[in-house]
């Protein structure tokens, strides 16, 4: 395990990073994900799972600009905790509403390998769910296959470690407006 750097730590890596997203891409991004959202989901009544941490910032943003009627839960599933490399999916908890028969938009931040959406999916679908659609704030340009796509889709990044509107670099900066990316020395 890495151990969580300092608040000071955490500033320099900040300082030293390359913005790859800024904040109006970020808010432009948002809306025109919800305006596409609208022309599948308006009339589906969909219950919104937002894979927590990392999609918390995107689903707070972008549920307002959902108006229709729509039910919202979480799951938390993780293969990198604070890490910066992805492990065995960890589930620390799941939906308390009934997904059976129900159209499910899962949110969630980034989706990179797609290794974590896919294992989300799969047990949302054992779980009864009739149909899911997946949005992600971010696609990362990985150049390899990846085990499941995205319907909606935010932005593009590089193949680089990302952080800010909800992604983490060991458990900080969720919470910036726009997304960094790493030096390559980080």
């Amino acid at each position: 395990m890495i151990l969580k750097p300092s608040p000071t730590r955490a500033r320099e890596i900040l300082e030293r990073a390359d913005v790859v997203c800024s904040a109006a891409q970020v808010s432009a991004a948002v809306t025109r994900v919800a305006r596409e959202m609208h022309a599948v989901l308006a009339d589906a009544n969909p219950l919104v799972v937002v894979v927590l941490r990392g999609a918390i910032v995107f689903a707070g943003q972008l549920l307002p600009h959902l108006t229709f009627p729509l039910d919202v839960d979480s799951i938390d599933a993780t293969r990198y905790g604070e890490n910066t490399h992805g492990g065995d999916v960890a589930f620390r908890a799941m939906p308390l509403s009934d997904v059976t028969d129900r159209v499910v938009l899962l949110v969630d931040d980034i989706l990179d390998e797609g290794v974590t959406l896919s294992v989300v999916r799969d047990k949302l679908l054992a779980m009864g769910a009739r149909k899911i659609l997946i949005a992600v704030f971010a696609e990362k340009h990985t150049g390899k296959a990846k085990p499941i796509q995205a319907d909606f889709v935010g932005v593009m990044l590089p193949d680089r470690y990302v952080f800010g509107f909800g992604m983490d670099i060991h458990g900080y900066w969720r919470n910036l407006p726009a997304i960094y990316a790493l030096k390559a020395q980080d």
